[in-house]
């Protein structure tokens, strides 16, 4: 991996938000810098593109889009502006669940997400494309960040918080270790790869890894009734489709098997988490409950609330009439 400095050299960056939280703390973060410029899509070349878009599961489901479309228009942008850089935000999904995992995986592990997941799968291969891009000039760089499970309060993605509901829910199987990076640790290092020219794969991620029955303890879901596997990922697919439950299908795999992953490289870079897998977990998991409801619940709940309001509404009018009668 080579690394480069940016120096007194003035960088222009071209940001593709993708979740909104993490796009402000990476703006924030880089406005803290004189030798870079941040610019919105359509506002002229940049020399860096901060692609936050291809790797944002949520907002890509609320698009109706795809890894994929995204990665073909991160490269058209990429051709538009004339970049030389491109920093990926990708994910750690991309190593697949797998028995035979290392504990943990560094980035010289071989990529291969399970197939049920497409997501993981689309992640895959847009990284394949950026780095054909990057093969084809001896100038350009790509910096590819896999992060592991990303939490905050308030800004948990759905995929997150159906990673840390899953846990822990699977009968006979003992619960996998796990991985939580809080979402300004990974803001930080989003940060240090546009500082500085790195040309390669970095896996982001806290130092070491919370066992699974200590996962399933610090759950605020204490309830939980174990099922056989199989069973499981049917069980989660039809919650799923009928908008009753946070897992979606192909998240099975990743939460029958270790994939958790080594820092060794991002810290030797000087980049240091903040917030430990232990700490991100409990935050990340304390989101307010409305947040954590389907959006079907939610309606029903509204309506509820609605219909309560307009019977309390009513009540309290019949109330004032039968005391104005009762006074005349």
């Amino acid at each position: 991996m080579q690394t480069t400095s940016v120096g007194e050299v003035v960088t222009t960056v071209l940001i593709r938000e993708g979740s909104t939280s993490l796009a402000r703390r990476v703006r924030d973060r880089l406005s803290t810098h004189s030798g870079i410029t941040v610019v919105g899509v359509g506002e002229g070349d940049a020399d860096v593109i901060v692609d936050l878009r291809v790797g944002d599961h949520d907002g890509l489901a609320r698009r109706r889009s795809s890894a994929t479309v995204e990665g073909e228009a991160l490269m058209e942008e990429v051709r538009r502006v004339n970049a030389r850089r491109i920093v990926l935000l990708s994910s750690a999904l991309v190593y697949g669940p797998h028995a035979n995992n290392a504990l943990p995986l560094t980035e010289d592990a071989i990529v291969r997400p399970d197939h049920s997941f497409v997501f993981a799968r689309q992640l895959a291969a847009v990284e394949h494309v950026v780095d054909r891009w990057r093969r084809g000039d001896e100038s350009r760089r790509v910096t590819v960040l896999r992060p592991t499970v990303t939490m905050a309060i308030g800004s948990s993605s759905a995929l997150a918080r159906a990673l840390a509901a899953g846990s822990g829910r699977v009968l006979g199987e003992a619960d996998p270790a796990a991985q939580f990076l809080h979402l300004d640790d990974l803001a930080s290092a989003i940060e240090l790869a546009v500082t500085s020219e790195l040309d390669g794969v970095l896996n982001v991620a806290p130092d070491g890894w919370v066992p699974g029955d200590r996962v399933r303890r610090l759950s605020p879901q204490r309830f939980r009734v174990p099922i056989p596997g199989r069973l499981a990922d049917t069980i989660w697919a039809l919650q799923w489709r009928f908008q009753r439950g946070p897992i979606p299908p192909g998240v099975g795999p990743y939460l029958r098997s270790s994939w958790v992953v080594a820092n060794d490289r991002i810290r030797s870079l000087g980049w240091e988490p903040k917030v430990t897998n232990e700490q991100a977990f409990v935050e990340g998991t304390e989101d307010p409950w409305w947040a954590a409801i389907t959006p079907k619940r939610r309606q029903e709940l509204a309506l509820g609330a609605a219909a309560a309001t307009i019977v309390a509404a009513v009540s309290a009018l019949v109330a004032i009439i039968f005391r104005s009668r009762r006074r005349h």
